[in-house]
């Protein structure tokens, strides 16, 4: 198949230093190289692969945004929209808990029990809903 796996997803965000440091403090990925475009943002990694994009929104400025990425308006950035939620594999589930607590992040446990794997969701400054799985030994 051409389609071969996931390669990252985007954030449109008016919140980019309190999305970048979500995803740096509390989730613990790092920022790394990003190429020279002429619009504010980041790119997050985990294990060496740019796995965020996060794109800056100036709200007086969107021009250089849009010539790049097409204009999907500002009532488009909140939220995931079509798209539920994102989902990542996840270890040590207690060490995230209690960063999330720390950091005041509210968050939600489910347990899937067929397939012995327990979730932990949570939203970004965004609203974009994150999942977290941790397979479970049962």
């Amino acid at each position: 198949m051409p389609v071969s796996r996931l390669d990252h997803y985007s954030i449109r965000t008016t919140h980019l230093a309190d999305t970048e440091r979500f995803y740096t403090e509390v989730l613990g990925f790092t920022v790394g190289p990003r190429p020279k475009f002429d619009f504010p943002g980041v790119w997050l990694y985990q294990d060496n692969i740019a796995v965020v994009h996060v794109i800056g929104i100036d709200p007086s400025d969107t021009s250089t945004l849009k010539d790049y990425l097409g204009d999907k308006g500002m009532d488009s950035a909140p939220g995931t929209g079509s798209i539920d939620h994102v989902a990542f594999t996840g270890t040590d589930i207690e060490a995230l808990r209690d960063r999330f607590r720390a950091a005041g992040v509210p968050f939600r446990d489910r347990l899937v029990p067929s397939l012995n794997l327990e979730q932990v969701f949570l939203e970004d400054p965004n609203g974009v809903t994150i999942e977290l799985n941790f397979p479970t030994m049962a």
